[in-house]
């Protein structure tokens, strides 16, 4: 005669809540094939209106905070902040919808002598040169090397 136990009754109903927990696991919020986000330092207009000729340096990092670059050109300096507003899809795919470039320029005592803002049909596209320089030894194998050297 086979042992019975009260947990036998309740197999069934285990594998079934399991079963379900794994299935809402495996969807998500989002059911959009397309999702927006924006990358970067987003751009708001209220922090723009605050920045004006001869604010120091400091009262700028304090309103649109850190810069995501600078650069000095001689007495003159600038910071930069970029918002790129992007769609991703659910296959990877990443799409540039626009990109914001911020610039506020400071003269040599660190003030404020304008702004500027760029998108992406200010900028300029640059190819890439692809081929490398040969060095001696860079193309060779570790077999070679040796092979090489008898």
């Amino acid at each position: 005669m086979p042992l019975r136990t009260a947990s036998g009754k309740f197999v069934p109903l285990a594998a079934a809540a399991l079963l379900a927990t794994a299935l809402a696991a495996c969807s998500t919020s989002s059911t959009a094939l397309v999702t927006s986000r924006t990358q970067g330092y987003e751009i708001s207009d209220s922090a723009m209106a605050q920045i004006r000729p001869g604010q120091s340096q400091e009262l700028v990092t304090l309103v649109l905070g850190s810069p995501q670059s600078t650069n000095t050109f001689g007495d003159q300096s600038a910071f930069y902040y970029v918002e790129t507003k992007v769609r991703q899809t659910s296959f990877g795919l990443t799409m540039t919808d626009s990109r914001t470039v911020l610039v506020i320029y400071f003269d040599k005592n660190q003030k404020v002598i304008d702004k500027a803002v760029y998108g992406l049909k200010d900028g300029k596209t640059v190819t890439v040169e692809t081929r490398r320089t040969q060095s001696f030894g860079e193309d060779r194998s570790f077999i070679d090397s040796i092979l090489k050297s008898f």
